[in-house]
């Protein structure tokens, strides 16, 4: 029991940092340029993940796929990065965390392997929920035209989907660690944002203590810390309860929105916010118990009594079990939600 505890407090915990990475990113864009932080955070988050694999004497070398997986998927990330904080630059830290949760429900229509064509009516069902909910999130007080940061963070989650069904092709075809091709994505977006902000890194030396600590938030805590502990806890726990738990992220961005950073929702936005957690959760629903249909979960390992013979080693999870439970429950994104991406 209490290593069930410990492991959902580890996956809540991870939930809650990407919630809040929302506020996080929207507070250091209004110190700098986006560009500029996105470029710090990249290069603190490579700076970590080279050093956690060189640490590793004997796996430290990259293979020649991990480079290539970690290459392509690090030109899309940096896509859906750019994306999403300059969304959040030019809307709520509530709003961009429950529009990019539409990521969840369009991963599986953009995703050939999960059968879309064949999805049953309610998922389609819940996709509408989805939708009018994003229409109520940005009518504000009033029904008008959407922001640009609300059309960019929808960009986003469509990027975003068609990132993670790419991850799910490229790592099923090729054997990857998801340390290294973490760390290879890590420099790709470090290497490719120092092109643009080279005229203007001076501009870093001018960051107070507390503009610092949101960069190293979001690069180690929302980035590669998520991405660590929930590679720990999906080995320790079912696929579903990863899924439910990962998938409050946007409760959390709400709750962090309004509790720290003085965000209010209004009548329509409250109401899209329960419609958007209400059908993403039942979208996430139906299409796993589409895809697992007459497919019985592979079961946590059992605890070995003392003195017992341990069985064979095996895997806790079937490994695309893994990639499926935590692409399903993707809201990024840090890291990036799933296994070896360190969203938002």
């Amino acid at each position: 029991m209490s290593r069930v505890r410990s492991t959902d407090a580890v996956l809540l915990l991870v939930a809650v940092v990407w919630g809040s990475s929302y506020l996080a990113a929207k507070s250091a864009t209004s110190a700098l340029p986006v560009l500029l932080v996105l470029f710090a955070r990249y290069g603190i988050s490579a700076v970590a993940c080279v050093a956690l694999v060189a640490a590793r004497r004997r796996t430290r070398r990259c293979t020649r796929a991990e480079l290539r997986v970690g290459s392509v998927l690090g030109l899309t990330q940096a896509a859906v990065l750019v994306l999403e904080t300059y969304g959040v630059a030019h809307t709520s830290a509530a709003n961009a965390g429950l529009l990019i949760s539409l990521t969840i429900v369009l991963t599986p229509l953009l995703d050939r392997a999960s059968g879309s064509a064949g999805l049953p009516a309610r998922y389609f069902a819940a996709t509408g929920l989805c939708l009018l909910a994003v229409g109520l999130l940005v009518s504000g007080s009033g029904f008008h035209a959407p922001r640009s940061g609300d059309l960019l963070i929808l960009a986003a989650a469509l990027v975003r989907a068609a990132h993670v069904a790419l991850v799910g092709r490229l790592t099923a075809r090729h054997p990857v660690r998801p340390l290294h091709v973490t760390a290879v994505q890590t420099v790709v977006g470090a290497v490719l944002f120092a092109v643009p902000v080279a005229g203007t890194l001076t501009t870093l030396g001018g960051v107070d203590a507390g503009g610092w600590a949101r960069l190293f938030y979001l690069a180690l805590f929302c980035g590669l810390f998520a991405f660590l502990a929930q590679t720990w806890a999906v080995q320790r726990s079912s696929a579903s309860r990863v899924s439910l738990l990962l998938g409050t992220e946007p409760v959390w961005a709400v709750a962090v929105g309004i509790g720290l950073g003085g965000e209010h929702l209004t009548v329509l936005t409250a109401l899209g916010a329960a419609l958007m957690v209400a059908g993403t959760y039942w979208g996430q629903a139906v299409e796993r118990a589409h895809r697992t249909a007459g497919v019985p979960e592979v079961p946590r390992r059992a605890e070995v009594p003392a003195g017992a013979r341990p069985p064979a080693p095996g895997p806790l999870l079937d490994p695309d079990e893994q990639q499926r439970a935590l692409a399903s429950a993707a809201v990024h994104d840090g890291v990036h939600r799933e296994v070896g991406l360190p969203y938002p």
